[in-house]
This record gives structure tokens, sequence and C-alpha cells, in this order.
């Protein structure tokens, strides 16, 4: 039987250049890490991805579910895409902007303002 303990648990690697973050707050506090991006999954919102890029070049995705827990507002149960009241944001990938909407995707949009005012370590 194996056993994890904590010492063995790692938020992330980057694919390139093999830098580690134990965790998600050394990730987030990263100089050398970028929010760029994200790539909405309508099916289930927090299979979507978070887009970052690392100074060695690379492009990290993390899944949305990586970050829910930093949100405690509303969370609404309908979707709006494709209606007059949708701004279509999650449909621009770069596009890392609130959404006014009240859709169910609305919450992600506020993971990403958290994410973008995180405080980096200079």
């Amino acid at each position: 039987m194996q056993i994890h303990s904590e010492k063995n648990i790692m938020f992330k690697r980057c694919p390139c250049c093999g830098t580690d973050w134990k965790l998600r707050s050394d990730f987030l506090e990263d100089a050398d890490i970028d929010l760029v991006g994200y790539q909405e999954h309508f099916e289930e919102l927090t299979a979507g991805l978070f887009l970052f890029n690392h100074s060695c070049k690379t492009t990290m995705a993390i899944h949305v579910d990586g970050f829910t827990d930093l949100y405690d507002g509303p969370v609404f149960s309908a979707r709006v895409t494709g209606s007059e009241s949708c701004p279509e944001l999650c449909l621009q990938e770069e596009n890392l902007e609130s959404c006014r909407a009240e859709c169910e995707c609305a919450f992600v949009r506020e993971i990403l303002q958290i994410i973008r005012k995180w405080q980096k370590n200079s």
C-alpha cells in the first residue's frame, strides 16, 4: 500500500523547465507566472481551463476546480449564453474581464478577477 503524505503533494510542475510549485499560493504569487486565458467547458464549468504562461515560454492549463474555493459569492443557476444579456466573454479565450450577466458561468469570471489581483512576489 502506498501512503501519500502532505510533503509529497505538489500543486503544479512546469512541463517545460520542471519548476515545481508545492502550494497554489506559491504558484499564484510567482512573478514568473501570468494568467493569459480561459477555455470554457459549458457542460461542466469546473472542467474549464485557466491558462498561465511561465517565464520559460510554456503555457500551462489548470482546471477551474483547482480555484473554486477562492470564490464565495453568488452562483447563478441559469446559463444565458447566446441570449441578448450575454456579452459572450466566455467565448473569447484571452478576455479575462468580469461578466455582469446573471449567468451560471459568471462565477468563473469572478475567479479570474481574484487570480488577476493576486499579489505577486517581487
